[in-house]
């Protein structure tokens, strides 16, 4: 009898053990992706959540490595901007659950970068619907390669459980939780496809990369990210909010109106110096020794990357940006 048992539970078991693989697989990642996150000092296994911030009764924050996560509790269930990586899902849904939701409904995408949408892939095929600018979706849809300047992060196409299946082009609306949410897309900035989410009734707002207050500001200009864009995307989204905002970045801690508009100007005068410079025929190299917005780290922070990416984007096609 024992033995019949053993034959009959060893197909089940063989099934478990096969489930298990194939869902650890979804996670794997590859040296190169591995050597980035090495890079940016990011071990998975030694702390996922570093802490979560309550700023009003039904939005949170969850900081982690990544992207701030953006939590939305209520009635009709829980919304989180961004979501991440796959293999800190079940410390997001812990913290999730504790702060009143059951299950993530809804992921809304600030853009397709790997530490903010990869963990689309844990999320995704559990069920969660996801919510992006239709450019992001294009871009989780292939390869792509990601010039960080001092790393290159070579970001695998998703699955399409994992992709948004709701897009939208300059503006979306969504009613949940009693909040009206607000997407924008100014045009290209931090990506192509960057979305701000605007909550209206509390009165916050998540501007995903475009406003990067922790240690440095990124443009992606290799895929076609603009500094020009990043300076229009952030004066339109000053005339949505107020100085009461609430004001979530994508890294770095939970500020306010008057963070977004220094940062702003920062990035105005930024351009301007560099366009100086370029207009000379300064080279990169030239324009990087002499570092002309030294002055503006205590706000940008370390700018080698953002002149190079900057540099970029003004450069184009050998036509340099005159304030567009």
């Amino acid at each position: 009898m024992k033995k019949y048992l053993q034959l009959l539970l060893l197909p089940v078991f063989l099934i478990f053990l096969s489930s298990c693989e194939k869902e650890e697989s979804i996670f794997n990642f590859s040296d190169e992706q591995v050597d980035v996150f090495n890079a940016f000092d990011w071990d998975f296994s030694r702390q996922g959540i570093l802490k979560v911030e309550k700023i009003t009764e039904n939005i949170s924050v969850i900081f982690g490595y990544g992207g701030n996560i953006l939590v939305s509790t209520g009635t009709d269930g829980t919304l989180i901007v961004d979501s991440q990586f796959p293999q800190l899902n079940k410390s997001i849904l812990e913290e999730v659950e504790k702060l009143g939701g059951s299950n993530i409904d809804y992921i809304v995408n600030t853009h397709w970068h790997f530490d903010h949408a990869e963990g689309n892939r844990a999320f995704g095929p559990t069920g969660s619907t996801i919510i992006a600018h239709e450019n992001s979706r294009e871009f989780m849809k292939n390869n792509n390669e990601i010039d960080i300047v001092l790393v290159k992060y070579p970001q695998q196409s998703y699955p399409n459980d994992s992709l948004p299946t709701i897009t939208f082009k300059d503006k979306m609306a969504l009613n949940f939780n009693n909040n009206n949410i607000s997407l924008f897309n100014f045009g290209p900035a931090h990506t192509t496809g960057d979305t701000i989410i605007f909550f209206k009734e509390e009165n916050v707002i998540h501007f995903g990369d475009i406003l990067n207050i922790d240690s440095m500001v990124f443009i992606d200009s290799g895929n076609g990210g603009s500094l020009s864009g990043m300076i229009n995307n952030l004066e339109e989204a000053l005339k949505i909010i107020n100085k009461e905002t609430i004001v979530v970045p994508g890294h770095g801690q939970i500020t306010d109106y008057e963070t977004v508009k220094i940062y702003l100007e920062s990035l105005i005068i930024s351009k301007e110096r560099l366009l100086e410079m370029i207009n000379q025929n300064m080279q990169l190299a030239d324009i990087i020794e002499n570092n002309p917005i030294k002055d503006l780290e205590n706000i940008l922070g370390d700018t080698s990357v953002l002149i190079d990416r900057a540099y970029l984007s003004l450069t184009r096609n050998k036509t340099i940006e005159q304030g567009q």
